[in-house]
């Protein structure tokens, strides 16, 4: 695998886990590692605590999404990938900003940014650091 080979595995990764988070449930198994560490620094996410495991994450998702009228996330801003080939799969971090939207209870637009930092072992989702705007936040790209 070249490094331009390495770059593309964490820029796809990170386009996997963002459709995941948009309702691609089958996913959690593909790109996570079989037990992982999640860390959410916004306000109303304690829920994600205590996810360790692909199947939690993806049930927890699907809650968010039957929770939150029309959520989506999409990836902005340039990644920023520093992975290395150890042992044969890629390791390391890929970091990127994102959006999420959603409707609020008058079915309007509502819009904030954030960034989630993957910590990539052995070519799996092994740690997730995740800041947003949070509910009371803004949106950073437009």
């Amino acid at each position: 695998m070249s490094d331009n080979d390495v770059r593309q595995f964490g820029i796809h990764t990170y386009d996997r886990w963002t459709a995941m988070w948009n309702g691609d449930l089958d996913l959690a198994e593909k790109i996570m590692a079989p037990e992982f560490v999640l860390r959410y620094a916004q306000a109303g996410t304690e829920a994600f605590d205590d996810v360790r495991t692909p199947q939690q994450l993806a049930d927890i998702i699907a809650a968010w999404h039957r929770e939150r009228r029309g959520l989506r996330f999409v990836a902005e801003g340039a990644a920023v990938v520093d992975l290395a080939l150890v042992d044969g799969a890629p390791t390391g971090l890929v970091a990127r900003p994102y959006l999420a939207s959603v409707r609020d209870e008058d079915a309007r637009a509502v819009a904030r940014s954030g960034t989630d930092t993957l910590r990539i072992t052995n070519g799996l989702i092994s740690e997730v650091w995740s800041v947003s705007s949070g509910s009371g936040g803004r949106t950073f790209y437009r």
